[in-house]
């Protein structure tokens, strides 16, 4: 393959390790604000896009936020852990990011998507729970 830097090669594992670790980040982050911090004004924001039971669906998003960010950080089950987020990513897209259009709208959404297809067909890359297959 024609490269600029062939020696960069060498750590192509580092790839997905890095991917991992940001988007881990970012789901730690917005589900623990689901669930501690920003919890009644999530319900309200779900009520208002009519997504019932908002309650539920605030617990259910933000648990599976926190726990997909603890495992990619760990790198333990990481292709579920992708599973779950791009589920998240395709319904906040379809639900409310669309209606918003691209720039400003469902731009960094596209980004996290594609990262987390990354991570489903990559695997989780160096410094991970998960035993190669």
């Amino acid at each position: 393959m024609l490269s600029l830097f062939p020696e960069l090669f060498a750590y192509q594992n580092l790839a997905p390790f890095i991917i991992r670790l940001i988007l881990a980040l970012i789901f730690l982050g917005n589900g623990y604000s689901k669930l501690f911090k920003t919890f009644n004004k999530t319900m309200e924001f779900f009520n208002s896009v009519k997504i019932k039971p908002a309650k539920f669906w605030t617990i259910f998003v933000g648990i599976t936020e926190l726990l997909s960010g603890i495992l990619l950080a760990m790198g333990f089950l990481t292709q579920a852990a992708a599973v779950a987020i791009i589920l998240i990513i395709l319904a906040a897209i379809i639900k409310v990011k669309i209606k918003q259009g691209f720039l400003g709208g469902y731009d960094f959404d596209l980004l996290i998507l594609a990262c987390a297809l990354a991570l489903l067909v990559l695997g989780p890359g160096a410094f991970s729970i998960d035993l190669p297959l």
